[in-house]
């Protein structure tokens, strides 16, 4: 049960993320409030059906990091260290592209600078992120399933010869 949570919630999050990088409608403020009450009704109802050891909840991180840095003050070097430092699950392009992206809804906000963001591509520079923009939303965490041991000895276990495990031997 906790596996296939864990992947529901990796596909929500990929696919909330990819619209959230080719929608420039979505990548306001609002939005940043939206998701990030969304995603705290998720980690409750995880932490109600006692799911939070399952890993659902970490895959959600780079959509929380997006959530965030729609919500994030976007103007000065220290609001682009801020931003640097708390988006360690996003890459560099997720980052630009959704400040690129970034419209202000009402007069109180201001369109992201482009000075601004070449202070983001400077501070993240070192960062060696793979080359990819949009999350694999096929991506498929592999199922384990857990050892439980026989109860039976190996030693008391009879082969028919009908097996012909003749090459076998005790030990």
């Amino acid at each position: 049960v906790q596996q296939v949570f864990k992947q529901l919630f990796y596909m929500i999050n990929a696919v909330a993320l990819n619209n959230l990088l080719l929608r420039k409608d979505v990548c306001s403020w609002s939005t940043g409030m939206q998701l990030r009450f969304n995603i705290s009704q998720m980690e409750e109802w995880l932490r109600g059906k006692n799911l939070q050891q399952s890993g659902a909840a970490q895959t959600l991180e780079p959509l929380i990091q997006a959530a965030q840095l729609l919500q994030l003050k976007k103007k000065t070097s220290e609001d682009a260290e801020a931003i640097c430092s708390l988006c360690t699950s996003l890459t560099m392009q997720q980052i630009v592209k959704i400040l690129n992206l970034y419209t202000p809804v009402n007069e109180f906000e201001e369109r992201v600078t482009v000075a601004f963001i070449r202070d983001i591509q400077t501070h993240l520079q070192e960062r060696s992120d793979p080359p990819q923009l949009l999350l694999d939303f096929k991506h498929m965490f592999p199922v384990l399933f857990p050892f439980n041991p026989s109860s039976i000895t190996m030693d008391s276990i009879h082969l028919p010869a009908s097996l012909n495990l003749e090459f076998l031997n005790k030990v």
